[in-house]
């Protein structure tokens, strides 16, 4: 009977200590990917206002080309009407 229970005593805590190793193992995945998640995130800040920077100033040129355009055409049509 003793010599059974220190068996599975010794079993025990050898699956206790795998256990344990394992958990060590997942908090340290979960840190690395913790950080690299934030690092991600930060990037992606960054990346997005940059794009938005960009949109915007496509947003101008379009918007200054198309005025380009309507002052090129009032000033075709006024010297149209002069010649």
């Amino acid at each position: 009977g003793l010599a059974e229970l220190l068996a599975r005593r010794e079993e025990l805590s050898g699956r206790i200590r795998a256990e344990e190793a394992e958990r060590d193992r997942l908090q340290s995945r979960i840190a690395a990917l913790s950080r690299r998640l934030f690092d991600t995130s930060e990037s992606l800040v960054g990346l997005r206002a940059t794009r938005a920077h960009i949109d915007r100033t496509i947003a101008e040129m379009d918007a200054a080309s198309g005025q380009i355009l309507a002052n090129s055409q009032t000033l075709l049509d006024v010297l149209k009407e002069e010649m």
